[in-house]
């Protein structure tokens, strides 16, 4: 029998262990639980500097899984990511040497630096959760999520990320500066000895959602109850991406199905077992804001997507 309230425990359990080290950043630790619990994938926006690499160390330690970085660069190339066959003269055969990406969580760091051939083999991944190697394929993790990151300020050298990729992310998390308080206490926390890295390294961080726990988890949110209303509320809220008139590309089928789980999972997390709107809008933008593009017109006016998001979110009837 599953039981929401011990669903709902071990989130905000997790939250408050992984708000340890990561400071001042809630919405974005829900998230990244978010897409680890619906086995998908993020990407992550925001400038240097703001722990990004360490929310994803920070959450293979309270879930007890094993990380991994690969810090995209314009000449790397799709076998550095999966690994290959190196011939073995000793023992006169070929060994797998496998890449970084045989991991549960990784940080795939400014993937957009990595030309399209080198994207493609992540792809692949992300997509049917394994890898080929000279015609043999090997499964990932049970529980592997990628976390690519993107600079936002700054792009002299990059490959910007094909519309169809950019789909395969369940949501874009966007990490901003922390406030005068949070950068305040995490100064102080400097000087105290308790730095972000320290405490991560110390054993003070607690194993409080392991990886193993997941499929009970997914059960839970399977469980949730999605009335007819819901549905035909999140259908329309993305189809009037399509047909708004500042925009160009709008989001597609895999956004309206984005709804549905981050919509089950947010009630879990706030202990019900039942969607409101209030969970379809609170994912309005980290759903859609990746998967639309405006037309030119509207980019020089200076028209934000988040702006056109919250007029769409207007304009669709919220059902009672």
């Amino acid at each position: 029998m599953i039981d929401i309230e011990k669903a709902q425990k071990i989130f905000a359990e997790t939250q408050a262990e992984v708000a340890k080290v990561i400071i001042g950043q809630e919405k974005v630790i829900k998230l990244a639980l978010m897409t680890i619990t619906a086995r998908s994938h993020a990407l992550i926006e925001g400038v240097p500097g703001i722990a990004k690499t360490l929310l994803v160390r920070t959450l293979g330690k309270t879930m007890n899984a094993d990380t991994g970085r690969i810090q995209f660069t314009p000449d790397l190339m799709p076998s550095d990511i999966t690994g290959t066959n190196i011939f073995n003269l000793k023992d006169n055969e070929f060994k797998l040497f496998k890449g970084p990406i045989f991991t549960s969580f990784l940080l795939a760091d400014e993937i957009n630096r990595a030309p399209a051939k080198t994207q493609a083999a992540l792809l692949q991944a992300m997509q049917e959760r394994n890898v080929s190697i000279d015609n043999t394929t090997y499964s990932l993790p049970y529980a592997f999520t990628v976390f690519a990151t993107q600079n936002p300020v700054e792009f002299e050298g990059t490959y910007p990320l094909p519309e169809a990729q950019k789909d395969r992310f369940l949501i874009k998390i966007e990490m901003s500066y922390p406030n005068k308080q949070d950068e305040t206490t995490l100064v102080q926390n400097m000087l105290s000895g308790n730095s972000p890295e320290k405490v991560l390294d110390s054993g003070k961080i607690q194993s409080v959602f392991p990886v193993e726990q997941l499929p009970y988890i997914e059960n839970a949110v399977n469980s949730v109850h999605v009335k007819p209303e819901m549905i035909d509320y999140i259908v329309e809220i993305v189809r009037m991406t399509r047909t708004h008139s500042s925009v160009l590309l709008g989001a597609g089928p895999r956004a309206t199905q984005a709804f549905i789980l981050t919509s089950r999972i947010n009630a879990i997390m706030e202990g019900r077992d039942f969607i409101i709107p209030e969970d379809i809008k609170s994912m309005a933008i980290p759903i859609l804001h990746h998967r639309i593009i405006l037309k030119p017109e509207f980019e020089i006016e200076g028209l934000e997507i988040s702006e056109v998001i919250s007029q769409i979110l207007e304009k669709v009837a919220t059902p009672r």
